[in-house]
């Protein structure tokens, strides 16, 4: 940054911005309301700029604010990273990676890849938060987690999708179901015949259950919506009812035989994808890029399909 963009000020302005006031800025840096105030007034006179308006209650950015907060927040993502590349240049075998990842990537991720990398690189640590696939886009666009695991995303200019593979969804239900027993792919109007539990509509597939519905002019009405993928295996495994995941997703109940998978002849459902992605531009430190390159070719999400790499999410990816 230049000597114009004052480090301090571009703090203050970044904080007020995403708490949405001056005040609530205040209290989370622990400092007076009134220097946080004068700060943004003095970088605003600098630039010859408004950068946020003035609300009566809190502060909204302008187009030139939320553009300095957005840098202000990659570049602090960049020198964490750049200092993390510096450790490792020392030789330092510590390392920290930050994941965010749909649930259904949990199972798969547990069953073995972990594990076979912490024998390889014991003294890294990580830290795993689950999200919806909205919020696992939001959260790596935005430089909260390094990685990002998440199932068939919405386009994005700001992520980069490093590798995806085919997973189609399947109607999941229990292994003596009358459904399972016809020897062919199911059409998605036949379900609708069924009590049904599917996720919440921030998740990939519920997304493209939708997108599938209108397409084929039909509309399920979910028994049971969710936002855990945990509960809809239970509502299946119990006999309430059937559901719409990918086969990775309940890949330990299909080896012991406990649930059935049914593909579904759709081409919408058939062409969904589970996805690595990152925020693009970011340079990862090593102990990230190692973990991203080793669970794309450990993992049944990223083994079962169409693996391939991307430049990005968007419109000419689909």
């Amino acid at each position: 940054m230049s000597a114009l963009l004052d480090h301090h000020r571009l703090h203050y302005l970044h904080e007020a911005i995403r708490l949405g006031s001056v005040r609530a800025a205040a209290e989370a840096l622990d400092i007076n309301a009134s220097v946080i105030s004068r700060q943004i007034a003095l970088l605003e006179k600098e630039l010859g700029l408004t950068l946020v308006e003035r609300l009566s209650r809190g502060i909204r950015a302008t187009a030139a604010g939320a553009l300095l907060a957005e840098r202000f927040r990659q570049w602090q993502a960049d020198q964490a990273d750049t200092v993390a590349k510096l450790r490792e240049l020392q030789g330092l075998k510590r390392g920290h990676v930050d994941i965010v990842l749909g649930e259904g990537f949990v199972s798969d991720l547990m069953s073995g890849p972990l594990g076979r990398f912490w024998q390889c690189h014991p003294d890294l640590t990580m830290a795993f938060d689950l999200a919806g696939t909205n919020e696992v886009v939001n959260a790596v666009a935005e430089d909260r987690y390094h990685i990002g695991l998440v199932f068939n995303p919405s386009a994005d200019p700001r992520i980069r999708i490093a590798t995806a593979s085919r997973q189609p969804l399947c109607a999941i239900a229990p292994p003596d179901h009358a459904l399972t027993r016809l020897g062919r792919p199911l059409r998605l109007r036949e379900l609708a015949d069924h009590p049904l539990g599917l996720m919440h509509a921030s998740y990939g597939t519920r997304q493209i259950v939708a997108l599938a519905e209108a397409a084929e002019h039909i509309a399920l009405a979910p028994k049971l919506t969710t936002s855990s993928i945990n509960v809809l295996r239970h509502f299946v495994k119990s006999g309430l009812g059937l559901t719409l995941l990918p086969a990775f997703s309940i890949a330990a109940d299909l080896a012991d035989g406990s649930l059935a998978a049914i593909p579904i002849d759709s081409r919408l459902l058939s062409s969904s994808e589970a996805c690595v992605i990152t925020r693009r531009g970011r340079e990862l430190p090593h102990a990230a890029s190692h973990l991203l390159r080793f669970l794309s070719g450990q993992m049944k999400a990223f083994k079962g399909g169409e693996a391939a790499r991307r430049a990005g999410i968007g419109a000419a990816a689909r």
